[in-house]
């Protein structure tokens, strides 16, 4: 019997344009950039900007560049997870909303939502999936 193990064959990204440095943050809320570098180290957050966008929009972006990247038709993949807290709405699923915006129509989609360590839990659900032989190409966006 042969076994089958499961691969990265390839990763994207991709951040929206708008930059939103604690400077700023300190107009809106009641903080300092002190304050915030102190704890966290964070001095600038990309961030969306407008109506109606959400996590699905920064997904989409993703994983088109990555299928071009890769060479990859949509039609060759066959599941895309998607990692999130923050999901666009609870019906339809976000990797739904992806999958829909890039063309990818054969795959069976869906979000797993563990905090922090989502995206490793996709990852390895992603890997099982693949060494059982039922799907060959998973996206996992996170």
């Amino acid at each position: 019997m042969t076994r089958i193990s499961a691969a990265i064959t390839g990763i994207h990204g991709w951040v929206p344009e708008y930059v939103l440095d604690n400077h700023e943050l300190e107009k809106m809320v009641d903080t300092t950039d002190e304050w915030i570098m102190t704890r966290t180290g964070i001095r600038e957050r990309h961030i969306l900007k407008g109506q109606d966008q959400g996590t699905s929009v920064i997904g989409t972006h993703a994983v088109k560049g990555l299928l071009e990247k890769t060479g990859t038709r949509p039609e060759d993949v066959d599941m895309l997870i998607c990692a999130t807290v923050t999901p666009d709405m609870l019906f339809p699923a976000t990797a739904n909303i992806i999958s829909h915006n890039c063309g990818i129509k054969n795959a069976f989609s869906f979000d797993m939502n563990a905090a922090c360590s989502g995206f490793l839990y996709a990852l390895a659900t992603a890997s099982k999936f693949v060494e059982s032989g039922s799907r060959k190409k998973v996206i996992v966006v996170g």
